[in-house]
């Protein structure tokens, strides 16, 4: 039997809406048997989801997303299959949570001056990990009244130029693919279309990434349009790096991104669960 790979998905202990166990249950509801929890600069869900998929027989895949600066851009990076434990990962998992910290108390400064006030309390009640995230501020801002939609939010005040705007100070990409070797995991560039690059700068970005020892792309990703996908499987074969596939799942209230319903990988694309590095065949 085929299996049914979602290789990127976050939980509360990011700023996911479905607890480790709840996420892991919806995916195995959902037909999915091999999932990766990736939550944003956090290893903290895995131990939870871990205990629920060995009992429902799903096989769960120990991964984060680590925040990378990227010529004055902010890229996300996978780490597929690592080990948790690594001091090297967790000590740069913490530098990144301190900015994270410290961000969040930022935007709330910056809303407030602009008229919005409760912003700091109003994301952290929302939270149930150790992580303030954008989303958060973004769904204080809903239930405030202050936008109709979570994309509202961003659109109006957390993208550049608006006011609740903080530059990313996050992970070179040579140290974020360094932790993820030494904790023995495989890197992915995340969901690659959404950071309309250039073409050129995309190669370049692909380029770096392969030359400091990246495995892959996100081809399919939840964001992706099948467009977008066509064209990111060109790039990784042209790129000699494999594909990987992804919802990006953050929870129910995103009915546009589900659990188990991603379309297969193109032809002629290396799956990344078929790397020799890959554990689980």
């Amino acid at each position: 039997m085929a299996l049914h790979y979602d290789l990127h998905s976050h939980s509360t202990a990011s700023d996911g809406t479905l607890s480790p166990a709840g996420l892991v249950q919806a995916a195995h509801t959902a037909g999915v048997n091999v999932l990766a929890l990736t939550d944003h600069d956090t290893t903290d869900g895995i131990a939870e989801a871990g205990a629920l998929a060995g009992r429902l027989g799903l096989q769960l895949v120990a991964g984060v997303e680590i925040s990378v600066s990227w010529q004055s851009l902010t890229v996300h990076i996978l780490g597929l299959n690592i080990d948790r434990d690594c001091g090297a990962l967790q000590e740069g998992l913490l530098g990144l949570r301190a900015f994270r910290d410290w961000r969040a108390e930022e935007i709330a400064r910056r809303l407030e001056k602009s008229g919005i006030g409760g912003a700091y309390a109003g994301a952290c009640a929302l939270t149930q990990g150790r992580i303030v995230s954008r989303t958060h501020f973004a769904h204080y801002l809903v239930g405030a009244g202050h936008a109709a939609s979570v994309r509202e939010v961003f659109k109006r005040f957390l993208v550049h130029g608006k006011p609740g705007y903080v530059a990313g100070q996050w992970a070179s990409l040579e140290d974020a693919l360094d932790w993820i070797r030494r904790a023995g995991g495989l890197a992915v560039i995340a969901h690659p279309a959404r950071y309309r690059l250039t073409a050129t700068k995309l190669r370049r970005l692909m380029g770096e990434f392969r030359e400091l020892g990246g495995a892959g792309i996100e081809v399919v990703s939840g964001s992706h349009s099948h467009d977008n996908i066509n064209t990111m499987a060109m790039y990784a074969r042209r790129e000699g790096l494999l594909a990987s596939r992804g919802s990006d799942y953050h929870g129910p209230e995103n009915p546009w991104v589900r659990l188990g319903e991603l379309a297969e990988l193109p032809a002629g694309c290396r799956p990344i669960w078929e790397s020799e590095a890959w554990p689980l065949h």
